[in-house]
This record gives C-alpha cells, sequence and structure tokens, in this order.
C-alpha cells in the first residue's frame, strides 16, 4: 500500500444532515485545497485554524464551507490533514469528493486515517482498534471503556508487563555472559519472583476479557418456561412496551423474539421462546419449542419463569439439577405472586439459591431482578474502574503470553539452561508486541482496519 499519495473521503454518517466533513490526509492536502478554495492561500496559514469561504471546481461554486488545517505531524494521522465542513446534502458531498479526486486525492480505504496514525506513531495498535470499540459504544460501561484504552490505559499495562519481561532477560542475559564462571550471578529466587509478578500481571489482564466481552457484545439472556408462565409478560415489562403478544391461550408464542435493554451500562439481548412442555398436536408449536432449548443452550444466563400458582417444588428441584448437569447459568423467577405473601411463597420453595419472585403483569420487583441479572454477569469478574480487556485478539495474544511464562517457571523449577528460557521470554515478548503493533505484518494490518468505517 502506498503511504506518500493523498487519501479523502466523507469522515460523517452518509446522508442528510446540518454538515458533513470531508477529511484530505497527506502532503498533497494543501496543494489540492488551494486548488478548491480560491479565497486565500492555505499554505500561509497557521494550524489548527479554521476558514470561511466557498469551494469551486471548474469555475462552478459547490458551497459555501468552513475549512479546518491540522499541520503535520499536529494532526490525528500525524500528516497534513484538512477537513471541509459542508452542507449536510449528500449531492453536495458527492460533488466535493469527486473535486477532491480530480485535483489529486484517491478514496480511502476503511480505517486507512487510523492506520497511517498508528503508522505514524500517533498510537499504538491497541489504541487504534480502540476507536473503532469507541465509534461502536452504545453504552456507558463500553464508552467508558473505549475511551480509557484510547488514553492509552491498557497499553500503558502493557509497557508494565513488558518492562518486567525485559528485566527478567535482561537477568538471564546477565547469567549467561557469567555461564563459565563457578559463582552464581543471579539469583534463581530472584527470576522466579519477576516471573510470578508478570503471570500476575498477565492473568489479571485475561480474566479482565470476561467483564471485557459482556460491555463490547452485551449478554443474551433465553426466557424459558412453560407456556402461559408470562414469558411474554415479562418481556413487554422489561421493555415497557407490548412488542410481545400476551394471551390467556397457552402457546401463544410460536417463535423466539428478540429485544435489547440496557441496564447499568450492560446490554442483555432478552429473547423470549416458545413455552416449552412436553407434548403439543401443533406442528409449528413444536418447532418453537425446539427453538426455545436451543436458545436455552446458547444463552449467556437462562430466566426460567414459571407460575407460583402450579409449579411445586419437587419439580423445581429437578429442573435446576438439569440446569446444573448441562453448566448452564440460570435465574429461577417465580411469576403471578399478586395474592401471596413472599414469606410462604419462600417456604414453598426451599431451594439452595431462592427464587427471585415477581408479579411480570403489575411490575412488581422487577427491578431485583435486573439487580440479580447484573451481578450475575459481573460475578467473579474485575471493577469497570480497572483495565479491561475487550479485544478477543489482544486476549489470544495474553493467553500465548501466560503459556510462555508457565514455560518460563517451569523451566527455572527444572533447572534449565538460560539460553532455553531466554526463548520463551522472548516468545512472550513477541506475543506482546503483536498486541501493541510492534510486532506485526502489513496483512494483518489491512485485516484489523478494514473492519473500521471509511472515513476514520
Amino acid at each position: 500500500m502506498e503511504w506518500d499519495d493523498t487519501i479523502v473521503a466523507l469522515a460523517t454518517p452518509p446522508g442528510v444532515g446540518a454538515i458533513g466533513v470531508i477529511r484530505l490526509s497527506g502532503k498533497k492536502s494543501f496543494d489540492i485545497i488551494n486548488q478548491l478554495f480560491p479565497s486565500r492561500d492555505l499554505k500561509l496559514q497557521p494550524s489548527h485554524t479554521l476558514h470561511v469561504g466557498y469551494i469551486v471546481h471548474n469555475n462552478k461554486v459547490l458551497d459555501e464551507v468552513v475549512v479546518s488545517l491540522f499541520i503535520g505531524p499536529r494532526s490525528y494521522t500525524g500528516e497534513d490533514v484538512i477537513e471541509i465542513s459542508c452542507h449536510g446534502s449528500p449531492f453536495i458531498h458527492q460533488q466535493v469528493l469527486e473535486a477532491c479526486i480530480s485535483t489529486g486525492a484517491r478514496l480511502a480505504k476503511p480505517g486507512e486515517f487510523t492506520q497511517r496514525a498508528f503508522l505514524n506513531g500517533k498510537l499504538d495498535l491497541s489504541q487504534a482498534e480502540a476507536v473503532a470499540d469507541l465509534i461502536a459504544s452504545n453504552t456507558s460501561a463500553s464508552h467508558r471503556t473505549a475511551i480509557n484504552n484510547i488514553r492509552g490505559r491498557f497499553s500503558e499495562a502493557l509497557k508494565d508487563l513488558r518492562e518486567q519481561l525485559i528485566k527478567f532477560s535482561a537477568l538471564i542475559e546477565l547469567e549467561l555472559d557469567f555461564a563459565q564462571e563457578d559463582v552464581e550471578f543471579v539469583d534463581r529466587s530472584q527470576l522466579k519472583s519477576l516471573v510470578a509478578q508478570a503471570m500476575d500481571h498477565t492473568k489479571n489482564l485475561i480474566q479482565s476479557f470476561k467483564l471485557g466481552n459482556v460491555i463490547k457484545n452485551g449478554v443474551t439472556v433465553a426466557i424459558i418456561g412453560k407456556p402461559n408462565a408470562g414469558k411474554s409478560t415479562l418481556l413487554n415489562s422489561l421493555l415497557n412496551e407490548d412488542r410481545a403478544i400476551v394471551s390467556e391461550i397457552p402457546g401463544t408464542t410460536r417463535d423466539t423474539i428478540e429485544e435489547v435493554i440496557n441496564i447499568d451500562g450492560i446490554l442483555f439481548r432478552l429473547v423470549d421462546t416458545a413455552g416449552i412442555r412436553n407434548h403439543s398436536q401443533d406442528i409449528i408449536e413444536n418447532f418453537g419449542i425446539e427453538k426455545s432449548l436451543q436458545k436455552m443452550k446458547q444463552a449467556d444466563i437462562v430466566l426460567y419463569l414459571f407460575d407460583v400458582n402450579e409449579m411445586d417444588a419437587e419439580e423445581l428441584i429437578l429442573i435446576a439439577k438439569d440446569m446444573q448437569d448441562q453448566n448452564i447459568r440460570y435465574l429461577f423467577v417465580g411469576n403471578k405472586i399478586d395474592q401471596y405473601n413472599e414469606s410462604v411463597l419462600r417456604k414453598k420453595f426451599p431451594l439452595t439459591e431462592a427464587p427471585i419472585f415477581i408479579s411480570a403483569k403489575n411490575g412488581l420487583h422487577l427491578q431485583v431482578l435486573n439487580e440479580r441479572m447484573t451481578d450475575l454477569v459481573l460475578k467473579d469478574t474485575v471493577s469497570t474502574e480497572n483495565v479491561i480487556v475487550t479485544n478477543a485478539r489482544h486476549y489470544h495474544a495474553l493467553v500465548q503470553v501466560n503459556e510462555a511464562l508457565q514455560d518460563v517457571m517451569q523451566g527455572l523449577e527444572n533447572k534449565i539452561s538460560g539460553d532455553l528460557l531466554a526463548l520463551d521470554i522472548r516468545r512472550s515478548l513477541q506475543y506482546l508486541g503483536e498486541i501493541t503493533g510492534e510486532i506485526t505484518n502489513e496483512d494483518q494490518l489491512d485485516y484489523i482496519f478494514s473492519k473500521f468505517c471509511i472515513g476514520k
């Protein structure tokens, strides 16, 4: 890929709006804008200034615009960057883009502006990927995590880990220099301590991915239960809208219905399923039941909803055992409690983990259900204020780092030679470098940045 040319793209979403921003980056940016903006010579203007005037091409006025100047390296990409703020007509955007292309620019590829920022040292690869996460963020938690990663919190954590490994490597190299001496130059217990610290650091980052994946992608919650247990009513109550058809007739829901709800910054993808019963004469209903069972196995959490008037404790115990045998994370939710005292229900269903008793119809105790769902997701995870790994590529690289460190620790315990230890430590440093982009290749970069939007 050529990096000495100048690229252009629409940096705002396509469509009608108040304004649209067209971004240029590259060494010809000022030459191109000077041909299209006759009001003044923008090469003579200072960086980080705004200029109002007309875009003119082939003696035709295209639009009155505001031009923003960012002289490299004080720009997003590290190159000369021009941003043209036009009126929000798609026709105007296309006309200005074509004018820029005809005067020396080419249309940018997806993510090419951020890719240039990475290649010019404006941000490392993990920060660049956080830019895409920020654009895609749709909750406060995902937004906060992406901002922290762009600001370099994850990079700083990797830098600390890398320094620990380099320190260990230096001690090994020192030991190799004195390999012929009778005296032991480096205390092996000191080396073990350094490796143990690095392993703890790595394990904490790996563990954070469990929460990071939840923050980034959300949690799938399957609402399972017998026909007429109130699953559709519960879905509607959680959403505060009539999304699912509610009827007194059992088996109303024939297919799964999926909706998304934001609880404390975490997206829960609620799946209302067909009621599960042993036999049905309806072929379509049977197909819906089969899909319900599939959704239950695929879900991150299962809400097993039951009618407290019809369920008995013995059956619920058998259902709990079946869930546990299948390693399904679940919450029991007892519905239709309007006529009951909660203490009576707890005696009726004396399970180890007490069900959450609600009235989906009247919205009773739904906040308790929301809290229990959130607690189940965040159980055994790190705090959202810590460094969070949200990228699967980073996670897999960290797993490789941890495996290499385990080999180093085993080598220390087996008292293998320093040169073999050095190979394993270099392996761990290589995987760390793949996260930040210190060690990478052009095909890998093209794949990573191809997932960005054009204009970023």
